[in-house]
């Protein structure tokens, strides 16, 4: 009878492909503090983990480009309304023990001031008012979001828009954006992000501005 010897390989030399994603069962949290420590910071993989399960994916372009054109998109709204706030795009965010997310992009608007300058998150920082997902390659964890107490979340999918609002521990699906209360963000956002596929995003931005401006 042949042994089978498990091979062990370090996380950083798999090779995936754009637009994929592997999915990792039974990981613990020193491990997966060890495997971010070995994927570094410049990389274009991005990982989630919740309740001992880590997912390692690679975005495509159809990912990219809704995530830094809704990215813009809040910018704008939050200098059309006079708001303060600081960017910190695809931080990653850790409940100890429990759970790790890396958004496509986040802001601090609360709290922006105390996050002026911090080049390293503290234990004690809180997270981000706002984070935003496109979800192509791979589906948004909740659960991860809740445990680290993000406030409001968008999850970008199919040109759709979902916006998830934290109450109690738990995400509750919302017509509405707390944070852009007289703005319809569920309308808004996806037709300017479709017509960015036929414009280009600096013509979809300029048309997004002037319309925030006009309501």
């Amino acid at each position: 009878m042949t042994a089978v010897i498990p091979v062990a390989k370090p996380v950083s030399q798999m090779q995936l492909a754009p637009g994929s994603a592997v999915t990792i069962p039974d990981v613990s949290w020193s491990e997966f503090e060890a495997i971010l420590e070995e994927l570094g910071h410049k990389r274009r993989a991005r990982v989630a983990y919740s309740q001992g399960t880590l997912e390692i994916m690679v975005p495509l372009p159809e990912h990219e480009k809704p995530k830094e054109l809704i990215s813009d998109f809040v910018k704008a709204l939050l200098r059309f309304q006079g708001k303060r706030y600081e960017p910190f795009g695809s931080t990653t965010f850790k409940k100890e023990g429990i759970a790790g997310v890396e958004p496509d992009a986040c802001f601090y608007i609360t709290n922006y001031q105390r996050m002026i300058g911090r080049r390293r998150l503290e234990p004690d920082d809180p997270p981000p008012d706002l984070a935003i997902q496109s979800d192509v390659t791979s589906k948004t964890k909740l659960d991860a979001y809740a445990a680290i107490g993000v406030p409001e979340l968008w999850v970008y999918d199919s040109g759709t828009l979902k916006i998830y609002v934290l109450r109690d521990g738990i995400y509750l699906v919302s017509d509405d954006s707390p944070l852009f209360e007289d703005i319809p963000i569920k309308q808004i956002i996806p037709t300017f992000v479709e017509r960015a596929w036929q414009v280009g995003n600096l013509q979809a931005l300029e048309e997004f501005e002037m319309a925030i401006a006009s309501k």
